[in-house]
């Protein structure tokens, strides 16, 4: 497929001042369901996690229970390209955990309890607060709870989740020096293991390293990958947004930099072309956290392959 400058110029444009307000009306509705539990603000309003991010977030407090919620994926790092695609909501428990130590470590040497067992589950209960402030428009889903959106607010993912504490670097007992990530417990009994925030402060760095080329390619790729879908191509369908997002974080910052003066078409080949020449590299890239590997499994290196070389035969430039 011919891809122009216009094009790409087109394809590498930010969040719309609307589409920012409408995902700070999407956590905001999230705060005010969960007021009537008890739970109050501890700012006067929604705020980004890191400056020039639109990761808005909000601490919840209630006695010692304790939320944090905030905007996660395409839209916390502002590569999202498709006008009507969910918010994702993170709604982490912090005051109740999950750790992971080195061995021979455990609970007591940081004086850690046991929770206590509530009378629902924390889905569950952010469940019957969402419910009880939208109605119909929710709709509990495996992993998340949705909240259908309207004029005002986007649609949303709220993930209820689990702080995540990893010590297995700290040799000093120290409660605070933690690698932190979320835990999700689907309804399915799968736990899922990530780290956002992290995602989102490495992304922002990178971008920032790049002169702001990174998340221009990303949503670039983005909205190719959505193109190839369009046009049957069977490859875009085994990779996901996620993915291409941390499969162009892997590029060395100094790439970016090399070909700033070009054309985004010519840039965006020479991603295409350093994709191939590295693609052994593969199982050793990291998704944008920096912490887990993009593709675990020999499946998924290989999904990885296909859509590289797929990608290149699509892409063509005037």
């Amino acid at each position: 497929m011919k891809f122009t400058e216009a094009m790409l110029n087109n394809f590498s444009q930010p969040l719309s001042q609307t589409e920012d307000q409408q995902c700070k009306n999407a956590i905001n509705m999230v705060v005010s369901a969960l007021k009537p539990l008890g739970f109050q603000e501890k700012k006067s309003s929604v705020e980004p996690l890191y400056n020039d991010t639109y990761a808005y977030f909000q601490d919840l407090e209630y006695g010692n229970r304790r939320i944090k919620v905030f905007i996660q994926g395409s839209y916390a790092n502002n590569t999202n390209v498709r006008t009507q695609s969910d918010v994702d909501i993170a709604v982490v428990e912090e005051d109740t955990f999950r750790t992971h130590y080195r061995s021979g470590v455990s609970d007591t040497d940081y004086g850690f309890i046991n929770a206590s067992l509530r009378p629902k589950t924390f889905k569950d209960e952010i469940e019957a607060a969402l419910i009880e402030k939208f109605g119909d428009d929710v709709n509990r889903e495996n992993k998340s709870i949705k909240i259908y959106g309207n004029s005002y607010r986007k649609d949303a993912d709220s993930v209820p989740c689990r702080r995540y504490k990893d010590f297995q670097n700290d040799f000093r007992n120290d409660p605070k020096n933690f690698i932190g990530g979320i835990i999700i417990t689907a309804d399915s009994g799968e736990e899922i293991i990530n780290y956002p925030e992290q995602h989102i402060s490495n992304g922002k760095e990178k971008n920032v390293a790049t002169n702001y080329y990174y998340k221009k390619m990303v949503r670039i790729i983005k909205k190719i990958r959505y193109l190839m879908k369009e046009n049957g191509i069977t490859a875009a369908d085994n990779v996901s947004s996620f993915a291409l997002e941390s499969l162009l974080w892997n590029i060395p910052t100094a790439y970016y930099l090399e070909y700033k003066n070009y054309r985004k078409v010519y840039m965006f080949q020479k991603i295409i072309n350093y994709l191939k020449i590295n693609i052994h590299s593969l199982s050793s890239y990291k998704e944008a956290n920096g912490i887990k590997l993009l593709c675990p499994t020999h499946e998924s290196i290989e999904k990885m392959k296909l859509f590289i070389n797929a990608l290149e035969i699509f892409y063509d430039y005037e």
